[in-house]
């Protein structure tokens, strides 16, 4: 039975109906859902630390901040300017630093010279808002001693000195 089998011409041909070859799937709406399950949020605003003691010098400070949330950051832009009382005033301008850590130390600055600081996080999905600005203040310069002004005594000594210094000095401390 089987050489007979073998013998007859099999049509071995499967007929699949023309609505199922035309059928187009669409994937969007899944591919959408899969890349908003990879991307991560852009970051919280980040918080500024008020001026630490012995965080300033006559011609830099060291400014800090942080994150109250486990956001990703793959770095900070540290914003910057003089306080002025004056809108558009020659050498006011902003200056911009990116950073990876909390904490900058910005050099080059003015003695005795109150500075805005701000600052923003940065990922791949964008930019934080701003956080709330900050006023630092450099030290002042040390002042000059007026050595042709000094006089003494056997139990006092009169010393004079002048502030390099635009804005008012609050106190001096003088060591013997």
């Amino acid at each position: 039975r089987l050489e007979e089998f073998l013998k007859k011409e099999v049509d071995l041909e499967l007929s699949t109906l023309p609505d199922f070859e035309e059928r187009v799937i669409d994937v969007s709406e899944v591919e959408q859902l899969m890349n908003s399950i990879n991307t991560i949020p852009a970051p919280c605003a980040p918080v500024i630390n008020p001026q630490a003691p012995n965080a300033a010098t006559g011609t830099s400070l060291r400014v800090c901040w942080g994150l109250f949330s486990d956001d990703t950051v793959e770095c900070y832009q540290l914003c910057y300017q003089p306080v002025s009382n004056e809108r558009h005033s020659d050498g006011q301008a902003e200056q911009t630093l990116k950073v990876k850590e909390t904490y900058c130390t910005i050099t080059d600055l003015l003695p005795n010279t109150q500075y805005e600081f701000w600052v923003s996080a940065l990922n791949a999905s964008g930019t934080s808002p701003p956080s709330e600005r900050a006023v630092y203040v450099t030290a002042p310069s040390p002042p000059t001693i007026k050595n042709k002004k000094i006089r003494s005594c056997e139990n006092a000594a009169l010393v004079c000195w002048e502030s390099r210094d635009i804005n008012p000095v609050d106190s001096y401390t003088v060591e013997l």
